[in-house]
């Protein structure tokens, strides 16, 4: 909390120590943002693309986890599919996801598809990749365990499998999250409505600089609360 202080703290000396009074720089003011905030919060109009915004994510995050959970086993498990596939998936998660925004509108049309498109395919890598270091990472002891039991292949992944790659798992979606909610803002000016980063351009639009710097601030909160929430439940599962 200190240094969250000291960081706002800086900010104001910055911007009130070298502008003058009434310039443009003073609406880009920690105080001058809170103020704008306040009117934004009271008439729920930033609640909304609040929430629009996080269901995107969560639409997002899902599309990732089905497609990413899946093929990470395969390629954590048989080494003839890792040796396949991991080039193919280091090369492609190089590749900006907002490099694929031409293509995802041509393809999807402008709207909402096209952003779920583009935060599912920028959060399925990490979660790819953690997911097949989690398997072969797994003690063999385990699986021999399990095979010496007669467990059945469902047996195997769920009592098994996923209870040993959940740590992993865990960080794959931290990972993921933090690249999915820096690319939201962008994939949410593909001609959508409501969201947080339709709203920066809106407020940008209509020259509002003092709300363009709460939503900035309001971005960054939730951004790091989502963060400590994955961080939270990592450490309990750990324990």
């Amino acid at each position: 909390m200190a240094g969250l202080v000291l960081t706002v703290f800086v900010w104001w000396a910055g911007i009130h120590g070298f502008t003058e009074a009434g310039s443009l720089a003073r609406a880009f003011a920690p105080d001058a943002a809170l103020s704008a905030l306040v009117p934004l919060v009271r008439d729920d109009h930033l609640l909304l693309h609040v929430l629009v915004s996080l269901k995107r994510v969560a639409i997002g995050m899902v599309w990732a986890i089905v497609a990413g959970v899946p093929v990470g086993l395969l390629v954590g498990r048989f080494r003839t599919i890792d040796r396949m596939l991991t080039p193919a998936f280091q090369f492609l998660r190089m590749i900006s996801p907002l490099s694929w925004m031409p293509i995802a509108v041509m393809s999807l049309g402008v709207g909402d598809r096209s952003v779920y498109f583009l935060l599912a395919f920028a959060a399925v890598w990490p979660i790819i990749m953690n997911t097949a270091s989690g398997v072969t990472e797994l003690d063999p002891r385990w699986i021999q365990l399990g095979r010496s039991l007669a467990a059945t292949r469902f047996e195997m992944l769920v009592r098994i499998y996923l209870p040993g790659i959940a740590a992993h798992l865990l960080t794959g979606l931290r990972l993921a999250t933090g690249i999915l909610w820096i690319v939201l803002v962008p994939a949410e000016m593909l001609g959508v409505s409501a969201g947080l980063g339709y709203l920066i351009l809106d407020t940008r639009d209509r020259l509002a600089y003092s709300e363009l710097t709460a939503t900035i601030l309001v971005i960054g909160v939730i951004g790091f609360a989502i963060d400590a929430s994955l961080r939270a439940l990592y450490q309990r599962f750990v324990r």
